[in-house]
């Protein structure tokens, strides 16, 4: 149902290091790439995420309450996103671990404040 996520961002380049690295680790390639917007993502492929500068020209500002849940395919992923996210400048918003039965999961914040988590299910 979802095609893909956008998140705004103050500092494209900044943005786009951070989600290199995450996109990296998932096997996932930019897709399109402008001055002011890049995606990632692969064409007939699950959703992707993107990051753009307000079309307004507005300052960029987190949704209270909006996260992108990125999927990834065993907890060990979920530990290098997780850990990934960090290195490259986002904060720890919960660690990996279990919540709840069947589910898997870490949480952190990019360098706009945007929300992510990794999780796996199982």
């Amino acid at each position: 149902m979802i095609g893909y996520v956008t998140l705004g961002t103050n500092d494209i380049e900044r943005g786009a290091k951070f989600y290199d690295a995450i996109a990296a680790e998932m096997g996932v390639p930019r897709m399109m790439e402008f001055e002011t917007f890049i995606a990632w993502g692969k064409p007939e492929g699950a959703a992707g995420i993107a990051i753009t500068r307000p079309f307004d020209g507005n300052t960029a500002t987190v949704g209270n309450g909006v996260m992108v849940a990125l999927e990834a395919k065993d907890k060990e992923q979920v530990h290098r996103l997780h850990e990934i996210a960090l290195a490259n400048g986002g904060t720890c918003e919960g660690p990996p671990g279990p919540r709840g039965e069947g589910f898997y999961a870490g949480y952190f914040r990019d360098l706009d404040g945007n929300k992510l988590n990794a999780f796996v299910m199982g």
